[in-house]
C-alpha cells in the first residue's frame, strides 16, 4: 500500500507564505483545506480534516455502490474511502499512476477518506466573508454546500461534509417532510404537519399526550400512527406515573428524554447479532416454497449484523436452496463497510461458529455466508428493482417514517412479496388492512401476504 501523509501544519506555512499582500486588518477566524473537483475550487473546514494523503491500492469492497473506492488501512484503522467525483457525477481525470489525492475526514466518531482531483493548501479567511450558497456556483446539490467565499481572486465552494456523510442530516430532512393525512394518521395538525392522535376526554391528559406525540417526531424522528400507537399509549401511561413519582413534568424538552421515552420499543437483538432463540423462532414461522431459490429483503440492515444473522438463519433452514439476501440501508458509512464486517469472537453467539473465521484484523464471516448477501445503499421509499421475495425483514423501520411514507412502504412490501410471503415488522409495530394475515410465534410477530 502506497501512502504519503502530509501534516496540515506544512499546508499552513504554504498559506502564510502568500499572505503578505492581504489586508492586515482582516481577522482570520476560519481555515479550510482547499482542493479541486471537476475544474472548480472547493474547501472543507480544517476542523473536519484529520490529515491528507496520497494513497493507492485500496481494498475493493464487493457489492458496494460505484463511488465507494474501497477501504484503506490508515495505520491499523480500516476506513471507508469515497470518490467524491463519482458521488457527485463529476468527470474523473485519467490517472496513469494509480495514486489518488485523499482527504481524511474526522466526523464525530467516524473517520472516512474522500478522493479529489488535486489538493491545494490551507486558506485562512474571515468567516464574515462567507456568502450563502447558490446553485449557480457548483455542480453539487446546494444542500451539501455551506457557503461561497472569494480569496485571492479564487472563488471557493465550501462543502458541508456533515450534511454529505452524517446520517443525522438525512434524518432531519425526513423529519421536515409533511406528515400528510394518509390512512395511517388519526388526525393531523395543519400548522405543523405533525400527527395528533386524540384520546377520549375522560383521560384528562390529552394535551400532554399530544405534546409527547409531536416532540417524539421533533427530537427522535419517531412518528406515532396506528402502527405503533398501542405501544406509545401504554408507554405514556407508565411514563406519566414514573415522572409524577419523581416530581417531574410529563412533557420532555430534549432528545435525551425523548429517547428515554422510547426505551423498550426496539425489537430483540436490535443492532447486534441475533441470539439462537430469536433465530430459531424466526426459522419456525418461515414456510418452505417449491422452488430451488429463497430470496429475502433486509430493510435497514445497519452495520450488517442483522443481514448476517438472516443469512445464517436461512442457511440453516434452507441450506439446499440458492439463497439471496438484498440488504439495504441509507447510512453510507454503514453500508460501505458491512460487506467486510469485522467483530470480536465473543460478540457472536455459538450458533455462528461454523461460518466465522479469524483474519488479520479480527473475526469475519466466511465467503459461504458473505456471498449470500448483496449490500446496497438505498432509500427504502424509492423504487426497488429486484424481483419479488419470499421474506421481508423490516424491524422498527416504519415508525421512523412519516405516516405518508409508512403507508407507501407497506404498499411496496405487499408488491414485493410473493403470494404467501412473510413480512417481519418491529416487535411493537402492528400491520393491519386487507391483504395481510397476522400470526405470532413467540418473539417474532409476522404477517403473511394473502
Amino acid at each position: 500500500m502506497s501512502s504519503e501523509l502530509i501534516d496540515l501544519n506544512d499546508l499552513d506555512l504554504l498559506a502564510d507564505s502568500g499572505d503578505e499582500s492581504k489586508d492586515k486588518t482582516d481577522i482570520v477566524d476560519y481555515k479550510m483545506v482547499t482542493f479541486s473537483l471537476g475544474g472548480k475550487d472547493y474547501g472543507i473546514d480544517i476542523m473536519k480534516v484529520k490529515e491528507i494523503s496520497k494513497a493507492s491500492k485500496f481494498t475493493y469492497v464487493p457489492n458496494s455502490i460505484p463511488f465507494v473506492k474501497g477501504v484503506y488501512n490508515l495505520r491499523g484503522d480500516i476506513i471507508s474511502v469515497i470518490d467524491l467525483r463519482l458521488m457527485f457525477h463529476l468527470p474523473v481525470p485519467e490517472n496513469t499512476t494509480g495514486i489518488e489525492n485523499m482527504i481524511i475526514l474526522r466526523l464525530e466518531e467516524n473517520t472516512i477518506g474522500v478522493i479529489v482531483d488535486t489538493i491545494d493548501k490551507v486558506v485562512g479567511i474571515n468567516s464574515e466573508k462567507i456568502q450563502p450558497p447558490h446553485p449557480l456556483f457548483g455542480d453539487i446539490n446546494i444542500k451539501f454546500i455551506k457557503g461561497i467565499v472569494e480569496n485571492e481572486e479564487k472563488l471557493y465552494i465550501i462543502l458541508d461534509v456533515e450534511s454529505i456523510f452524517d446520517q443525522k442530516a438525512a434524518e432531519n430532512a425526513l423529519a421536515q417532510k409533511s406528515y400528510g393525512t394518509g390512512s395511517l394518521a388519526s388526525t393531523s395538525d395543519t400548522a405543523t404537519g405533525q400527527p395528533v392522535v386524540k384520546q377520549s376526554s375522560k383521560d384528562g391528559n390529552n394535551v400532554d399526550y399530544n405534546f409527547i406525540v409531536e416532540t417524539l417526531a421533533t427530537f427522535s424522528h419517531f412518528f406515532v400512527s396506528p402502527i405503533n400507537e398501542g405501544w406509545v399509549k401504554n408507554r405514556f401511561n407508565s411514563w406519566s406515573n414514573q415522572r409524577a413519582s419523581g416530581g417531574l413534568s410529563v412533557q420532555f424538552n430534549s432528545a435525551a428524554e425523548a429517547n428515554e421515552f422510547l426505551t423498550g420499543f426496539a425489537s430483540p437483538n436490535s443492532g447486534r447479532f441475533w441470539e439462537a432463540d430469536y433465530s430459531a423462532a424466526l426459522s419456525e414461522i418461515l414456510p418452505d416454497n417449491e422452488s430451488g431459490t429463497y430470496n429475502a429483503w433486509d430493510v435497514g440492515c445497519g452495520k450488517g449484523e442483522e443481514a448476517y444473522s438472516i443469512a445464517v438463519c436461512l442457511k440453516k433452514k434452507f441450506g439446499s436452496k440458492k439463497i439471496r439476501i438484498y440488504a439495504n440501508d441509507s447510512d453510507l458509512l454503514n453500508i460501505s463497510t458491512a460487506p467486510n464486517l469485522i467483530f470480536t469472537k465473543n460478540s457472536v453467539p455459538e450458533m455462528y461458529d461454523e461460518w466465522v473465521t479469524e483474519g488479520n484484523n479480527g473475526w469475519h464471516f466466511t465467503s459461504e455466508i458473505k456471498d449470500l448477501i448483496l449490500f446496497e445503499y438505498h432509500d427504502v421509499t424509492n423504487d426497488n428493482q429486484f424481483a419479488p421475495v419470499d421474506l421481508i425483514i423490516a424491524r422498527d423501520i416504519l415508525s421512523y417514517l412519516t405516516a405518508t411514507d409508512q403507508q407507501k412502504l407497506i404498499e411496496i412490501f405487499y408488491e414485493k412479496l410473493k403470494p404467501g410471503g412473510i413480512l417481519i415488522a418491529g416487535s411493537n409495530e402492528v400491520i393491519s388492512g386487507s391483504g395481510w394475515e397476522p400470526f405470532n410465534k413467540g418473539r417474532v410477530p409476522a404477517y403473511k401476504k394473502i
